[in-house]
């Protein structure tokens, strides 16, 4: 089962080809705004440097939001394109679950990934460290009282570029903060499990989900 996995969502661009739960390989671009003319040159380099072929993909994986408008609609443009022509399926992940996958690695706390969405809103959700959901995914305006509950119960790890607004007003003994990289790789597991549970997302009508509207000026003056 060999899957490339794709995350333009955030701040970065990232692709990662994996077997069998095993990552044969990461590309990533540390500029996400010119991921258009990035991921089809690094996805072609990334393949022959490991001896394979397009048609020895079992299916593409892609970070489906939310995040960056821009990304996202790359990101999926270029997922449904290959699946298109290859007759591949496509799998689509949750970014947000795709960080809490990498904050599972380093933490036993509560993962609470935040995604910035402008002035003090952010996109987020809290799993538990098996990745179920504690809170589900949601748009927040933070507070200096935002997850006081499960703070007052136990520990719980933000991370994420929209939690360093959350870090400037939060005080709770409970909060720990730490950067983390997340790329492709980490969409790794929960691509297969999908695969293997042939979770596939519908080529015609699958879109990303951006979390809430999209923001234009120009939109803004109509």
């Amino acid at each position: 089962m060999i899957i490339l996995n794709i995350d333009t969502a955030v701040e970065t661009s990232s692709i990662c080809l994996s077997e069998n739960n095993i990552s044969l390989g990461v590309k990533i671009n540390p500029s996400q705004k010119d991921s258009a003319a990035w991921i089809d040159v690094a996805i072609k380099e990334l393949l022959e440097e490991r001896n394979l072929s397009f048609k020895q993909l079992d299916a593409i994986a892609i970070s489906e939001g939310p995040g960056s408008y821009t990304g996202l609609r790359v990101g999926m443009a270029t997922s449904k394109g290959l699946c298109y022509a290859l007759q591949k399926p496509l799998i689509t992940v949750n970014t947000l679950k795709i960080m809490a996958a990498a904050g599972q690695k380093v933490s036993s706390c509560l993962l609470c990934p935040m995604i910035d969405a402008r002035r003090m809103e952010v996109f987020t959700a809290v799993f538990d460290h098996e990745l179920n959901f504690v809170l589900p995914y949601n748009n927040l305006v933070l507070t200096e009282n935002s997850f006081s509950d499960l703070l007052d119960q136990e520990k719980v790890l933000f991370f994420g570029n929209g939690s360093v607004k959350f870090q400037s007003i939060i005080k709770h003994r409970n909060s720990v903060f730490r950067k983390l990289d997340i790329t492709a790789e980490d969409m790794i597991l929960l691509s297969s499990e999908k695969f293997s549970k042939k979770e596939f997302a519908d080529l015609a009508y699958s879109q990303p989900f951006y979390g809430k509207e999209f923001y234009s000026p120009s939109k803004q003056s109509l």
